[in-house]
């Protein structure tokens, strides 16, 4: 069989957890950010996972992390 090769603009968005969930960075924190409230740009800052419905695609696409 041949090396599954890993999608690299995956590998740079997701990590993968010790338990198998997917770990990714939140979205609407990159420019604009002065309309956006305080708390709200807190709240991006925490880790999110990815829904249990993406994780079979994201696996796919990192095989190896």
């Amino acid at each position: 069989m041949p090396k599954i090769k890993t999608n690299r603009g995956a590998a740079k968005r997701f990590t993968r957890t010790a338990s198998g969930s997917i770990k990714c960075n939140a979205s609407h924190r990159r420019h604009i950010l002065t309309k956006k409230s305080t708390k709200r740009k807190r709240q991006l800052r925490s880790p999110k996972y990815l829904q249990p419905s993406d994780v079979r695609a994201a696996l796919r696409m990192i095989p190896y992390c």
